[in-house]
């Protein structure tokens, strides 16, 4: 059984959910670093990017009753994976590096709204 939840504030298109619960799991649709309210990028590259896509993580993991220490695994897409470094140090403040959760990070020849990461991840719902 899954039960879709839209999170207001977090840019999405309509074809698909902020996120699905099932059962135990909360599985996000990937996030982007836009500004609130805004299907608008954040300026600066890479690491505001992702700065701001795990603040949209983190607003639709609230919204579902859970935060990133809730987060088992996540997929980074990276548009050039040049960007790796400036990426991880970002995701590092936001997840810290004694248990973070698994990931995987892949490049991708485009992302939409030409941004420079996409996030998505699942979670442990609450």
């Amino acid at each position: 059984m899954r039960q879709a939840i839209l999170v207001p504030g977090v840019a999405r298109l309509p074809q698909f959910s902020s996120a699905v619960r099932s059962g135990d799991f909360l599985f996000l649709s990937g996030v982007l670093g836009t500004r609130p309210n805004s299907m608008e990028l954040v300026e600066g590259g890479i690491g505001p990017e992702t700065k701001q896509a795990l603040e949209n993580m983190r607003t639709v993991l609230r919204a579902c009753g859970a935060d990133l220490d809730d987060v088992v695994k996540c997929t980074v897409f990276l548009a050039d994976m040049a960007d790796f470094a400036t990426m991880n140090e970002a995701y590092a403040a936001a997840f810290g590096t004694a248990n973070p959760p698994a990931r995987s990070s892949m490049g991708a020849k485009a992302l939409a709204l030409g941004a420079k990461v996409e996030i998505e991840c699942i979670a442990a719902a609450k």
